[in-house]
């Protein structure tokens, strides 16, 4: 008989978690008063609003969000997590007080304690802080500091590992162990993107070891997750699991809809009834939940980091921040609209001349039907975070066209655009929220009709072959322009690539050491597919291009890549309009020659209309591996010089001395 003393994994620990699930007494709700009722829904949604929104701990840090529960285990289910135990007992009985508990009754409960384990880092148990890889580091914060998922569904189950004389799993050697979780989570990352997790500590708290969080927009996705991970020794031998609870995520604002039988979400923007009968104080609580705590949370996402053995199941994305930092946390609900939007009308002629000021053209976003722009006195870069937020709520709704944050002139500038009036409304409430947010103003405008368009192209308007077709799909219209030229258009048929390049004065090698830190902690998505340094061929800058499977992803590590050292400009922030090469992988035969050909080319570019700089760069890894940034005023110069015979001849070229097809990335 083996007695020797297995030594436990250190672990260390984040927030506090409270699962609080609710069972409505139906009988007394059909047989209590009107005004009761009244009172009571009141109550609920000030309650779930206020702590959706943080304001039980004065907005600083934490997360909270109610679900619709199917099945008879539970009607509802309240999720809080806290930075104390104080903050997570007192949310527990300030529910408890208000009228609306009164109806309820509680079925069951959860405490526990987001955790990180030993098997993740050798260097757990030793403060987060003081662990050396950035990349590492920061994935670790996002583990214990988690945001949550702005996902339609969740799954709730706690479990415990098997102690059993045949499967006993803490006699297990700890190297057989951590063999055993790495397998699982190879599993759940392969359901990055489509299932987010949570992982909480309960030993000590509660029944079980471990609580699991499952968060996801389509349903099979988490049980065909657990399916596949019924089959893995790490569950088959050693998993041991309690009852499982499934359901919906709403927003407070929807309590009164979800309890009349309705259909919860609501319409886009809320709706008059719910505004009406809860008055305009209740509409701006539900205003505050779908905002959820805005740049209050932390992302999370990443390899299994203790014995639950459940691995990656996040992807990235805006949300869920690679190192551990929050994009925001929208509260995955829909807005009640406010009775009066908080913005001036003014002409749409003026307001679409700023929106150019601040590089957003209308003709990119033809489907756009009122414009909404709000000016703050908060810095672009603060206020981003929260506007990350904010863009990942407003994108669940059809009639949302863009939101975005740019510097101008010593102010920041906010604009948000929509495809009709009373969605731009529902939305100019969230703006008007936003840090230091001034004024705001907003205008309808009116759009030419598919036949006008058509006949304004064929008299020839100025756009050229860049002109938008009714779909409102000009992008694809290029793409597929430089897909007849034979050059990818940063999204073929069948492939889904984005690209962030930033420039940076800092000495190269500084670079490059903190760029393979960054992407130590970028590896763990399975959405990314590269980050590399690059100088340009005469030593003149040095750029660090990152390459992801989806948009938001990038633009979520756009965050980070931002805070390299020396990083004067992220590319497209210099010009009107901008243009990466990326992938020349050149045979290694014909580098010398390609980069004579460049020199070429580059005269060429000297003289064209509109062409503001073009540099070659060189991954500094690999030599062979090249790409061209090139700045243009505008789409249309840019598209000038790719529909000239040089550039056609040289792309004839290029087919045989490049190891694989040359392709672009256009940035805006």
């Amino acid at each position: 008989m083996d007695s020797e003393r297995r030594e436990p994994p250190r672990t260390e620990e984040g927030w506090y978690v409270l699962h609080d699930l609710r069972r409505i007494d139906w009988d007394a709700w059909r047989e209590a008063p009107e005004h009761e009722r009244a009172r009571a829904l009141e109550s609920g949604v000030d309650y779930l609003a206020e702590h959706e929104a943080l304001a039980d701990v004065d907005g600083e840090e934490g997360a909270s969000a109610t679900f619709s529960m199917l099945g008879h285990k539970a009607d509802l289910m309240v999720l809080h997590l806290r930075p104390t135990t104080a903050a997570l007992d007192r949310a527990e009985r300030r529910f408890e007080a208000t009228p609306f508990a009164g109806f309820t009754e509680r079925v069951s409960s959860y405490v526990s304690v987001t955790e990180i384990s030993g098997y993740l880092s050798e260097e757990v148990g030793e403060g987060i802080e003081n662990v050396e890889d950035t990349g590492t580091r920061n994935y670790l914060a996002s583990r214990l500091y988690p945001t949550l998922p702005d996902a339609e569904h969740v799954c709730f189950y706690p479990m415990d590992k098997r102690r059993d004389p045949e499967y006993n799993w803490y006699d297990l050697p700890f190297e057989e162990r951590a063999e055993l979780i790495s397998g699982h989570g190879e599993i759940g990352r392969e359901y990055a993107g489509k299932v987010t997790q949570i992982i909480s500590g309960s030993v000590g708290f509660d029944d079980y070891e471990w609580g699991v969080t499952l968060f996801a927009d389509d349903p099979t996705e988490i049980k065909h997750l657990l399916y596949e991970m019924r089959f893995d020794p790490s569950s088959s031998r050693y998993a041991e699991f309690g009852p499982f609870y499934f359901g919906r995520r709403f927003a407070p604002g929807d309590l009164p809809a979800l309890l009349a039988g309705e259909t919860v979400p609501a319409d886009d923007g809320g709706t008059d009834a719910e505004a009406t009968e809860h008055g305009d104080e209740e509409a701006t609580h539900a205003r505050a939940a779908a905002v959820g705590g805005s740049g209050h949370g932390h992302g999370h996402d990443g390899a299994d980091g203790g014995d639950h053995g459940h691995g990656s199941s996040g992807d990235g994305a805006a949300d869920d921040r690679p190192d551990g930092t929050s994009g925001g946390d929208s509260g995955g609900g829909r807005p009640s609209r406010p009775a009066e939007p908080p913005h001036e009308e003014v002409d749409p002629e003026e307001l679409a001349r700023e929106l150019g000021s601040v590089g957003i053209d209308l003709d990119d976003h033809p489907e756009t039907g009122y414009i909404l722009l709000f000016t703050t006195t908060e810095d672009a870069e603060e206020l981003a975070e929260e506007v990350d937020g904010l863009r990942s709520n407003f994108e669940h709704y059809d009639t949302h066209v863009l939101t975005a944050v740019r510097a101008d002139a010593g102010r920041s500038v906010v604009a948000s655009l929509w495809k009709n009036e009373r969605a731009a409304n529902t939305a100019s409430g969230f703006l008007s929220d936003l840090p230091g947010a001034e004024d705001g103003r907003g205008a309808a405008i009116e759009r030419a009709s598919d036949d006008e368009d058509e006949s304004e192209s064929a008299a020839g308007d100025g756009h050229g072959d860049d002109q938008r077709d009714g779909s409102g799909d000009g992008d694809q219209d290029l793409r597929d322009e430089l897909e007849s030229l034979g050059v990818y258009g940063g999204q073929p048929h069948g492939e889904d690539v984005h690209a962030v390049v930033i420039y940076s004065e800092a000495d190269v090698e500084e670079l490059g050491e903190a760029v393979e830190d960054l992407r130590g902690g970028f590896d763990r998505y399975d959405t990314h597919r590269s980050t590399a340094t690059y100088e340009a061929e005469d030593g003149s800058r040095a750029a660090v291009a990152s390459i992801w499977e989806t948009g938001d992803a990038a633009e979520t590590a756009a965050g980070y890549l931002s805070d390299l050292p020396g990083v004067v400009e992220r590319a497209g922030e210099e010009s009107g309009f901008g243009t990466m090469g990326m992938f020349y992988t050149v045979k290694p035969d014909y580098r010398e020659e390609f980069v004579e050909t460049f020199g070429e080319v580059g005269e060429i570019l000297e003289g064209m209309d509109g062409h503001l700089e073009t540099s070659l760069l060189v991954n500094r890894e690999n030599e062979n591996d090249m790409f061209i940034a090139s700045q243009w005023n505008s789409r249309e110069d840019a598209m000038a010089f790719f529909r000239s015979d040089e550039f056609r001849e040289t792309v004839e070229w290029g087919r045989e001395v490049l190891a694989d097809r040359p392709r672009h990335v256009f940035l805006e």
